[in-house]
């Protein structure tokens, strides 16, 4: 069932909601950014995120085919969401009001984003 979450970056300048059902599960790939960043990534419809505050403090990064737009707080550098207009991908770890519990009992994929093997895990995932 979803459920609005609450999230900022770490000095809460950027804050946002977002429309999350985390029983659909979550997302860990290893792609060069998320293992750098070790990211743990839900996934909403572009509808199902609103920017509360803080564009203005916003700085992006694109690489690759620059289809998504990498964006982090200008002050404190955490990146709490990345996307475009059709999707977002929310950091689990920039929710302010999840129970930790929720987030155990999401389940949760593994992806080879490194190798754009979407479809298959990579081999070793411990790191992630």
């Amino acid at each position: 069932m979803k459920k609005t979450y609450r999230g900022s970056c770490h000095c809460g300048a950027v804050r946002f909601e977002a429309d999350i059902d985390l029983a659909e599960g979550t997302v860990k790939c290893n792609c060069s950014i998320c293992a750098k960043g070790r990211n743990w990534l839900a996934a909403v419809k572009g509808d199902a995120f609103r920017l509360v505050s803080g564009e203005s403090d916003l700085s992006e990064y694109q690489f690759g085919s620059k289809t998504i737009r990498h964006r982090f707080c200008k002050t404190c550098g955490l990146r709490p969401f990345s996307g475009n207009d059709k999707f977002y991908a929310i950091n689990l770890a920039c929710l302010d009001d999840v129970d930790p519990a929720e987030l155990i009992a999401a389940p949760l994929t593994v992806v080879d984003g490194l190798h754009d093997n979407f479809k298959s895990p990579p081999k070793e995932t411990r790191h992630l």
